[in-house]
């Protein structure tokens, strides 16, 4: 046997030297595929395959280049480097170069990027007199991808009744004539965008069969990396490529298929095996990377799911800890109790960089990034960027700039024209020149433009003049509301929030929860504030508090041992010693989106299955009993998929337990995870109620309502409360009283709270109950 394949256990071992006719591998997570692809590839040049008649096929750039460079290794660099291996679009546009004059391209065809391809599809929305309201360019743009990954030409699209049919009934009915002049455009231009180097290999080979016969006779074996996030265009080349020769080798997990929003489908692989009868399948089920708790609770898991390949993985590993189920009265606790989790075991020889936050969706980095940060915890966002580094989110931030500083030439030149109003690029460089030639500001000269001679037509005269009352109003109501109230003025006002609401793609309704987070996170900055004794909370306290919190972000100093976060889509593929899930809640994770539809819901699991699979050593599940969504605080559901994880894998702290459904073994001396559960989450639980709206009103008359409880303390009864009482706080969670001073209206206690430290609160507003 030859010595690198001694490397391989058994199971590795028979995928790699199997190559008489088509195999699967299923790949469980942390079982070494890559190794497997590249000894596989090393295994074929030694039986003497040449170099350039293997295609390997992957997703990222980043995976073929390791690859490449392990497959060096083991031969030579000279032998990789001959070797067809790469993305998918990389391997099919070098094949497009060679050909495309046989598909009406020139050969050295441009390819446009995602902004390029936007950018034309504005300037045709712009040429067609279609509103860009209507016509988003992000939603056209997604349109028109999906159908070419259906390998859907604008010709199909056109004579297609349902999908017209369906344009019409979303109010878009010229879709398919802006799909047509997209294309025409492209063609006319030499250029095709990523979609194109899919759709237009497929019809390369659809239409030249000559083509297609050479490229099956010179790829003589052909691999593909994670199968199960192959949509249908490339699931079509693949099979012509390999139909007649048979000689394909795919590998993925189908319990990783999570990728269906960007056209990946799942029975690719689970069919797989029909579409090449005689296919052997190999799996690979034991797990390098977790303990045997962490892949234990992992399977328990995804068998709950219908659509999958059987398999159990397995781990020789340590037992290790086994997986904590922990809750937190609210979002906000929930974000300060990670924090405090991962400060306690930085205190056992861990790394900041062997952490990783995952959340389902970019909005919930917010709370977590604010926690981090207050205690000293450095962090980085992966995939995404800073919570307040994200478009909408700095819109909106920009607008409230102006209202409190409308000299702010920054905040002044991002919102002018957005939402779109009419002012372009001409009209704001014409205010630049007069403010410059003046030495005044931008606002000074929209507030007098007739006094700096401003060269514009009364059109744009009226649209400057309607944008300079609209920012007035606001700066005159902003003597007399609070943080909160002008926030939520603004976004309904300016038009944003009808803009962004009206975006229902994937995209758009990210946009929409970081909106909604962003009022969450002024609201609590003004309740806070109030809880402590300020009287009102000004737009400017809060922008004080976020310009110190995105310093930070502006850091270029590149600093490894930070805190990971990212959602789970990202962490795909990563792997981290101590890994935090984190709002583990129905319609949130699983998504609202999927609950109706079974075959998203069985996605929904997959995806968790990844993010439990992330964690080597330690993995800590998360939910928050209140969550603040649309507009408001709710009660949260556990998520269904903790009720799936075996309660022999789990510890649950008592609170979890209240209905049954998490009844996991309770602390015992063998216990092995290794920090102190957080006094608040090792307690029973009691949830009390929550805000139910944003605005001051509405908070006030939940507060003077909450005053006549006889559980909870207000001015008019302090006789309950006393030092040393145990109490419970909507966000802080459980502390103990410490001091009380004062009376009446301006009473106020001083509490210790386990994961906040010392809180002085304003009783009549605390809205703290008495526990003990």
């Amino acid at each position: 046997m030859e010595e690198y394949l001694k490397q391989l256990n058994e199971s590795q071992r028979e995928a790699v030297v199997y190559t008489d006719g088509p195999s699967l591998v299923v790949a469980g997570a942390g079982s070494g595929k890559t190794r497997v692809l590249t000894y596989k590839i090393a295994y074929l040049l030694r039986q003497g395959l040449p170099p350039q008649s293997i295609l390997a096929l992957t997703f990222t750039n980043k995976a073929a280049r390791e690859m490449k460079e392990r497959i060096a290794s083991l031969t030579d660099e000279r032998t990789a480097r001959r070797l067809w291996m790469g993305t998918f679009h990389s391997i099919f546009s070098r094949i497009l170069r060679s050909e495309a004059e046989r598909i009406g391209y020139p050969s050295n065809f441009t390819i446009y990027d995602a902004t390029d391809s936007k950018s034309l599809l504005r300037s045709i929305l712009k040429e067609m007199q279609l509103d860009d309201k209507v016509y988003r360019p992000g939603m056209v743009q997604s349109r028109i991808s999906n159908a070419k990954n259906a390998l859907i030409t604008y010709k199909a699209y056109e004579q297609n009744k349902e999908l017209v049919q369906h344009d019409i009934d979303s109010k878009v009915p010229l879709l398919r004539e802006i799909y047509k002049r997209y294309q025409n455009r492209c063609q006319q231009a030499g250029a095709m965008d990523f979609d194109d180097l899919l759709l237009q290999t497929n019809i390369l080979f659809r239409d030249h069969p000559d083509v297609l016969e050479k490229y099956r006779s010179f790829f003589q074996f052909v691999l593909v990396d994670e199968y199960q996030d192959t949509n249908f265009a490339q699931h079509l080349i693949v099979q012509r490529l390999c139909e007649v020769h048979r000689r394909i080798c795919v590998v993925g997990d189908d319990a990783q298929s999570i990728y269906s929003f960007r056209g990946a489908n799942i029975d690719n692989i689970l069919q797989f095996k029909n579409q090449y009868p005689g296919c052997r399948i190999f799996k690979l089920e034991r797990n390098y990377r977790s303990t045997q708790n962490i892949v234990n609770a992992a399977n328990s898991l995804i068998h709950k799911n219908t659509k999958q390949i059987q398999k159990t993985v397995y781990s020789e590993k340590e037992e290790g800890s086994k997986v904590a189920i922990c809750s937190s009265y609210s979002d906000y606790e929930e974000g300060y109790a990670v924090a405090g989790k991962i400060n306690d075991m930085r205190m056992r020889n861990y790394d900041y960089a062997d952490f990783a936050i995952l959340y389902r969706t970019n909005a919930q980095s917010r709370i977590l990034e604010e926690a981090l940060r207050k205690r000293g915890i450095p962090y980085k966002i992966y995939g995404g960027l800073s919570f307040y580094q994200r478009k909408e989110v700095k819109d909106v931030i920009s607008y409230l700039r102006l209202i409190v500083n409308p000299h702010d030439e920054e905040a002044f030149k991002r919102v002018l024209n957005y939402p779109a109003r009419g002012i372009g690029d001409t009209t704001l460089n014409k205010l630049i020149v007069a403010a410059t030639d003046h030495n005044v500001s931008l606002w000074t000269v929209l507030n007098d433009p007739l006094g700096y001679a401003l060269p514009v037509n009364n059109g744009t005269a009226k649209k400057l003049s309607d944008f300079r009352e609209l920012i007035s109003g606001f700066i005159e109501r902003n003597v007399k509301l609070s943080a909160e109230e002008i926030a939520a003025a603004v976004v309904k006002e300016s038009g944003i929030v009808s803009v962004l609401f009206q975006d229902r793609s994937v995209e758009g309704i990210s946009k929409q929860e970081n909106l909604q987070e962003l009022l969450k996170g002024i609201a609590e900055f003004c309740e806070i504030r109030r809880e402590e004794g300020a009287e009102r909370v000004s737009l400017a306290d809060f922008l004080s508090e976020v310009s110190l919190l995105t310093d930070q972000d502006n850091d270029k100093e590149e600093q490894a041992n930070k805190v990971t976060m990212m959602t789970v889509h990202a962490a795909k593929g990563l792997e981290f010693r101590n890994v935090f899930v984190v709002g583990l809640e129905e319609d949130l994770f699983p998504s609202a989106m999927s609950k109706d539809n079974p075959r998203a819901v069985e996605e929904e699991r997959r995806l968790f299955y990844v993010a439990i699979t992330r964690a080597e050593e330690n993995c800590v599940l998360t939910y928050a009993k209140s969550r603040y969504r649309n507009g408001q605080s709710a009660m949260c559901s556990p998520s269904r998929f903790l009720r799936d994880i075996d309660t022999k894998y789990i510890y649950a702290s008592a609170d979890v337990a209240t209905d049954g459904s998490f009844a996991g073994t309770r602390r015992s001396s063998a216990f092995s995870f290794p920090f102190r559960q957080p006094k608040a989450m090792e307690e029973d639980a009691y949830v009390s109620p929550v805000a139910q709206a944003v605005g001051r009103q509405a908070r006030l008359t939940r507060m003077e309502a909450a005053s006549s409880s006889p559980s909870s303390v207000s001015t008019s009864d302090l006789s309950g409360l006393y030092v040393g009482a145990k109490v419970r706080h909507d966000r802080f969670g459980e502390g103990e009283v410490t001091a009380i001073e004062g009376e009446g209206g301006n009473a106020k206690a001083t509490v210790s709270f386990a994961h906040f430290g010392q809180k002085q609160l304003l009783l009549k507003f605390a809205r703290l109950t008495i526990i003990e």
